[in-house]
């Protein structure tokens, strides 16, 4: 089945010309406010806790750290100061912080991010600072400084760095090269060791390959001994670390394979040692750190095989204790284990989250395996660090500034007066005037895309919905780029797209629809729905939260038939391609949408076709920038424009970069998660797009001298061998169990081009 677009039925809307834009008719002529969107709240349960700001006369802004001093009701917090320079500030509280007043210890161009405490800081006043160099300092040292602090807050707090902390008194306890990927989180163990971890040095796919490296210090878990420090150095190597003795191994290693650990932590009660760990493509994992342990980088990415052609060091896999998708967290900020009072059923638990996500986690670990784990709050926050205050209450830090960020809590999340009446049913959404006849309300926005994504051959029928309340006079609600990038939208936006088949090949009368999907924002977040359609034809019901599975049968037009598995996404797949790298929505960019559409008044049955960008624009929906041309008010050449894959009358080259675009570069982008390090946007060019006679990082499938893309060679390629293949190794790797015929002959077709 060849991918198709549906043209779609728009209701009540005129389509005379405007005489305020430019010349000709509109294929809508003004916008109608949606007042009726029902697509709000959420089918499942609340969660049990949701945050609480506490602290508020505490001003600081771009958090990075809370922890409490030992001893006293006072908490040291870091932030970032983004003046010039950019420093970063390490700050003490003079009370419990409810005052608001607080000194400034360290103002530093470091990249400070960690602080811990001696065992006996109320004695000695030893305090640790974990960092890297400045920015733009080459080559960066990661580094452990000690100083001492006086425990006594001066009387009276001026402006500029306190004497609190003794700035003579700083020593390098150690310090490596790193350039990324830094860890530098710092801990002291029941057994009075300072633990460090550090990363693999690098900001991308552990390209220096550290990770199974035993010979250095990064991607480990360091255990130190700084109270009997050797002769020439602060500190010296405990005798029981596991490496001691080994040949080529440093004997700092505690446990290794490590990509980027982000926060440690010791529960006070077992000794047990926590660490957060961000993943690269597809996993984020938190760690019970275990003596001699080998976490995977950069062989695994967690229990996921990832760069199995690398040499593995000579050390069995310890597989995560906690692991999350690229669906529900995409950068790990390791946590406290809980012993306070307020919450009962979360004591003894660490608790843990995610900076891009805001969701939290808490889990119960024996020390032999996992007593329970569940997700326990959704929150907004862009949560850097856990801490505990002199209660052992929970502290939260969210990084985010302009009055947004704080210091938060957690309070049980109440029940609702009246439970969320979510529509479980398409017909329920308040989006459609008839649901039977596919026909969307006044104000429901359809459109259309140069370079579908495949989806085995399936049809799409594609909205846009911003109700009323969220389009604010003079000012359009969806944030244009007229580069390659997807538009952002704002809260209370639904965009809808509906998939159909023919049941029988070749036949236009046969088709019929069989999920309708909903991406809503609500809270600055994106969550996706499905609806699947029942055979009458006359409505959906939304699909549980686990996702589903439906068989069809096609006729082939010849007597015989042919099975056709459609998968029901769950919420949490929907958002694995919809990440944050590709900023969450697909599709919905200027070189996508810059083509024309039949727009159809469903009263008169009227067409008229205009460009969609035109139309945006004339509704106020987006703002174009003023165009290059002369001429008119508006011309399509002044933006770029995908092609149709499938048009062969269009650019190879084109056609090929177009499809690349909008079935990988979701993922194969910068930080999208594309661990083969192509870059496949259409705004890369193909000499730049690490792509054409490139070795493959990964599998390469038996195929001998086997590049991503071969020129010449497309038996070599393993670009096409993945496109043509279904199950491991598939790309793209969800969403389709059918293999697009028509784009695997267009790739063999430009590779065999290529010289």
């Amino acid at each position: 089945m060849k991918a198709a677009s549906v043209v779609c039925v728009l209701l009540g809307l005129a389509v005379s010309a405007s005489a305020q834009d430019s010349p000709g008719d509109f294929g809508i002529d003004k916008l109608v406010p949606l007042t009726t969107s029902t697509v709000i709240g959420s089918p499942d349960p609340p969660l049990p806790f949701r945050p609480k700001q506490v602290l508020p006369n505490l001003k600081a802004e771009w958090l990075i750290l809370v922890i409490r001093e030992p001893g006293s009701e006072r908490l040291l917090f870091i932030h970032e100061n983004r003046g010039k320079p950019r420093t970063y500030r390490l700050c003490r509280t003079v009370d419990d912080g409810s005052s608001g007043k607080f000194e400034i210890l360290l103002d530093s161009e470091d990249t400070n991010y960690s602080v811990c405490f001696h065992p006996d800081f109320e004695k000695n006043g030893f305090i640790y600072v974990g960092g890297n160099g400045q920015i733009g300092e080459e080559p960066k040292r990661c580094h452990v400084d000690r100083y001492t602090l006086k425990r006594a807050v001066p009387e009276k707090i001026s402006e500029g760095v306190s004497t609190s902390l003794d700035l003579k008194s700083k020593q390098r306890i150690i310090d490596w090269e790193s350039n990324g990927h830094n860890g530098h989180a710092l801990v002291f163990g029941l057994d009075g060791m300072l633990y460090v971890t550090t990363g693999d040095g690098t900001s991308d796919s552990d390209t220096n390959i550290k990770g199974q490296g035993l010979d250095h210090l990064l991607a480990k878990v360091l255990r130190l001994d700084v109270d009997h420090p050797d002769e020439g150095r602060a500190y010296s190597i405990p005798a029981d670390n596991p490496f001691v003795g080994m040949k080529n191994v440093r004997p700092e290693t505690w446990a290794i394979g490590m990509r980027n650990p982000w926060r440690m932590c010791l529960d006070p009660k077992t000794g047990h040692i926590w660490v957060g760990n961000n993943g690269q493509d597809l996993w984020e994992q938190a760690y019970l750190i275990t003596k001699g342990a080998n976490y995977g980088w950069s062989v695994y990415e967690g229990s996921h095989p990832f760069y199995l052609e690398r040499k593995q060091a000579p050390v069995p896999l310890t597989k995560p204790t906690f692991e999350h998708s690229h669906a529900e967290a995409r950068s790990l900020t390791g946590g406290v284990v809980y012993h306070g009072e307020k919450f009962p059923k979360l004591q003894g638990a660490y608790l843990y989250g995610d900076y891009s996500t805001g969701k939290i986690w808490a889990g119960r670990h024996d020390g032999e395996k996992v007593l329970w784990h569940h997700e326990i709050a959704d929150t907004t926050m862009q949560i850097t660090s856990f801490g505990l205050d002199a209660d052992g209450e929970l502290l939260i830090t969210d990084h985010q500034g302009s009055g947004k960020g704080g210091f938060f809590t957690l309070e049980p999340n109440p029940a609702p007066e009246t439970p969320a009446d979510f529509p479980g049913a398409l017909s329920r959404t308040g989006l459609f005037d008839d649901v039977s006849k596919h026909q969307v309300k006044p104000g429901v926005i359809p459109y259309s895309v140069n370079s579908p994504l495949w989806s085995d051959g399936a049809s799409k029928a594609r909205f846009i919905a911003i109700p009323a309340d969220a389009i604010e006079d003079g000012k359009p609600p969806i944030g244009f780029s007229k580069g390659h990038r997807s538009w952002s939208f704002p809260d209370s936006t639904v965009l809808v797209k509906s998939f159909g088949i023919e049941t029988t090949v070749g036949d236009p009368k046969s088709h019929r629809w069989i999920e309708t999907r909903l991406l809503k924002k609500e809270q600055n977040e994106w969550v996706g729905y499905s609806y699947a359609w029942n055979d009458e034809q006359t409505d959906a019901t939304l699909v549980q939260n686990v996702g589903a599975d439906q068989a069809f049968t096609i006729e082939n037009g010849d007597g015989t038939t042919k099975k056709f598995d459609w998968h029901f996404p769950s919420r949490t797949e929907c958002m694995v391609c919809h990440s944050r790298a590709a900023n969450f929505v697909l599709g919905l960019s200027t070189p996508q949408l810059n083509r024309d559409y039949d727009y159809v008044d469903a009263a008169s049955g009227v067409t008229k076709t205009d460009n969609q960008l035109r139309v945006l624009g004339h509704l106020g929906l987006i703002r174009l920038p003023k165009t290059t041309s002369k001429e008119s008010d508006f011309l399509a050449t002044d933006f770029d424009s995908l092609a149709d894959p499938y048009d062969q009358s269009l650019s190879l080259e084109d056609r090929v970069r177009s499809y690349l675009h909008s079935n990988c570069a979701q993922c194969h982008v910068d930080a999208g998660g594309g661990n083969s390090q192509m870059l496949l946007s259409f705004g890369t060019t193909l000499d730049k797009a690490k792509l054409i006679g490139e070795a493959p990082l990964h599998d390469r499938f038996g195929i001998e001298g086997a590049q991503l893309v071969a020129p010449g060679q497309p038996d070599k390629s393993i670009l096409l061998h993945r496109i043509n293949r279904r199950g491991r190794g598939q790309m793209p790797q969800l969403g389709t169990t059918i293999v697009d015929e028509q784009a695997a002959e267009l790739m063999a077709e430009w590779i065999r081009s290529l010289k």
